[in-house]
């Protein structure tokens, strides 16, 4: 099978396409390899890839839509998995065009380019904070998310909504995958498990906001490829409704197993074998106090529930990062 990941040296795609190339898949990967964060972890990633023969890649950006397109047109991909984006809630409020520019236009582009040349199915990735700030829990696929709480959540319910129009009306079958808090290995130096093994090896505070009241639905790396892999093989059927036969689903991709943050952190601790040294902060804007995914759908469509647990997979990627950075 043809795939085409964009966002192929990001963190999920790295692992998505060795786990692709592995099971005997060619892949063409999609990367920008932007400045967001050290951009020689990304050029890593995509070095590692790069020993598989049945790997190639395009440096490009996806608002360069004339390129994309000829990019698409060249590889003819069987199926595509959108992963690009300009992620972070917080970096939003420091440069908010970027997550226009990258998340809804560069999506856009996608979108035109495989109206020009479809593939079989296209899986694109959204986030759980489209949810905002819901008491309902745990979140499920019916419920509202017409209140995000921060421009990131906005551009990627704003992105979901413009995909069902492509899969109405230019017949291509999509599944929105929106994911909850997805850690692992080679993770992004932005997220939490990163910064606080960073910080604690190191000596140095970590910023706990909210007093660690806050809750999360960590799912780890290996389980999201596993769902998306069983996924990419169920492109969805004609709708029933009467107004729309738009191809098209949301699924949850979670663990179903919230979190609390003093939990998350003391198993850090625990494995690093150092307390850390705190600095207790409000809650920052654009955050949410928890996260909880439903994962029955999921369920039902791949016979799959994300199940490995927060102590393995903290100690794999602390094992990873103590390899990594030598330290």
């Amino acid at each position: 099978m043809r795939y085409l990941i964009t966002g192929s040296a990001g963190f999920i795609g790295y692992h998505l396409t060795k786990r692709l190339l592995c099971d005997g898949h060619s892949v063409h990967g999609i990367d920008g390899i932007t400045p967001y964060y050290d951009q020689n972890l990304k050029r890593e990633r995509h070095g590692v890839l790069a020993r598989f023969p049945a790997f190639t890649a395009t440096e490009t950006m996806l608002e360069e839509a004339s390129h994309l397109t000829d990019c698409i047109g060249a590889a003819k991909p069987d199926i595509v998995i959108h992963l690009a984006a300009q992620a972070g809630v917080r970096y939003s409020q420091e440069n908010p065009r970027s997550y226009i520019e990258s998340n809804i236009v560069g999506t856009f582009n996608l979108l035109e380019s495989l109206r020009v040349h479809p593939c079989r199915h296209l899986l694109l990735a959204s986030t759980s904070s489209v949810y905002g700030a819901s008491a309902r829990q745990p979140f499920d696929e019916e419920q509202s998310t017409d209140r995000p709480l921060s421009l990131y959540a906005a551009t990627k319910k704003s992105v979901e909504v413009i995909a069902f129009n492509f899969a109405h009306l230019a017949n291509l079958p999509i599944t929105v995958a929106r994911f909850f808090t997805v850690y692992g290995p080679w993770g992004r130096p932005d997220m939490a498990l990163f910064k606080f093994t960073r910080n604690i090896l190191a000596g140095t505070p970590i910023d706990v906001y909210a007093a660690g009241k806050m809750t999360r639905d960590f799912t780890y790396v290996a389980d999201v490829v596993e769902a998306l892999c069983r996924l990419a093989a169920l492109a969805p059927p004609a709708d029933a409704g009467i107004v729309s036969q738009a191809r098209y689903r949301i699924v949850n991709i979670g663990s179903s197993n919230p979190i609390g943050l003093e939990d998350f952190i003391a198993t850090i601790e625990q494995i690093v074998g150092r307390r850390a040294i705190r600095r207790d902060l409000p809650m920052q804007p654009g955050d949410v106090p928890a996260t909880w995914a439903s994962t029955a759908k999921l369920e039902q469509l791949t016979d799959f529930k994300p199940a490995t647990p927060l102590a393995q997979g903290v100690r794999d990627f602390v094992n990873w990062y103590r390899d990594y950075y030598r330290v």
